[in-house]
């Protein structure tokens, strides 16, 4: 099951980066197909524990059965919560594969992907209340122009946004081919695919509120991790990777830290080595590794 589901990206680097202990406890905190998880429990010693999160429903049926191994169907940013409910107040480590999973792309029905005609779904969590059809037919022009612009990185952000609102005026947009219809006039035919892949992009970011979630988690994880615990985070997209270096390098994410009298400042993070990047080897077995871009950090 967990090859169809999801080919880990970056696995020995990323595992390799939490510096496990063998009796220490550990979070995945984006379990999906379980071949992060199943790396850290093979290092793992038998007093060793491993908490993992997912809030997709089709990751229950990966679950490993080993009593060191607990997966917890929930979202990361409860991390704190839900660690606090299974008594674990601080962690030796925290691994997080951040965007979709090659199985949530895949499954046609899911809305992820460029290449299928599906309804507007794109919800991780299948029980979310907000999914891309109300994005697509409820937003404001204003707001959906905000969304494209801010999680598409999208110049035309106005026009997309102008072009949805008129189109729905007639009848709802139901579906992902009737959406490529509406903005067909945005998408030519030599940069429609990369095009299409900002707007979609944009548009999940918004139904499963990325950025805010990203943000909650990596604030909770400076408060979990012990001392000398580390950081182990893939990003997918500019965005992400913003946020996660300028949090590593300063421990905020707007602003500078305040600095003493000295001009010195103390930061909680140490960075663990410089940005690792998939090699062309594994671009060419795993095309989701493309632009995967994983940072390790230390807390001081």
């Amino acid at each position: 099951m967990m090859n169809e589901y999801h080919n880990p990206v970056l696995l020995k680097e990323t595992v390799d980066g939490l510096n496990i202990n063998p009796a220490g406890v550990y979070v995945d905190v984006t379990f999906g197909g379980g071949g992060h998880s199943r790396e850290i429990l093979r290092r793992l010693g038998p007093s060793g524990k491993l908490y993992a999160f997912d809030q997709d429903q089709d990751a229950l049926a990966n679950a490993i059965d080993d009593d060191r191994f607990v997966l917890i169907n929930e979202n990361f940013r409860f991390l704190k919560r839900f660690l606090r409910f299974h008594n674990v107040k601080q962690v030796d480590g925290i691994l997080g594969d951040f965007g979709v999973s090659s199985h949530q792309f895949d499954v046609a029905e899911r809305g992820f992907s460029t290449r299928f005609n599906a309804t507007l779904d794109m919800r991780m969590n299948q029980k979310g209340e907000l999914s891309a059809y109300e994005v697509v037919n409820e937003y404001a022009e204003e707001e959906l122009s905000r969304v494209f612009f801010t999680y598409g990185e999208l110049k035309n952000a106005r026009g997309l946004a102008s072009a949805i609102v008129e189109a729905r005026k007639t009848q709802p947009i139901k579906d992902t081919d009737e959406l490529k219809k509406v903005l067909s006039r945005f998408l030519p035919a030599h940069k429609s695919n990369k095009i299409l892949a900002q707007i979609y992009q944009a548009i999940r970011i918004e139904v499963n509120q990325e950025m805010e979630v990203l943000r909650e988690f990596l604030e909770q994880s400076l408060e979990i991790l012990k001392p000398g615990g580390r950081l182990s985070v893939i990003s997918y997209h500019s965005l992400e990777d913003r946020l996660v270096k300028r949090f590593i390098k300063n421990g905020m994410f707007e602003g500078e830290p305040e600095r003493d009298m000295f001009g010195r400042y103390e930061v909680p993070w140490k960075s663990i080595g410089k940005l690792i990047v998939p090699t062309e080897e594994e671009i060419a077995i795993n095309n989701r590794a493309r632009s995967a871009k994983l940072r390790i950090a230390e807390k001081k």
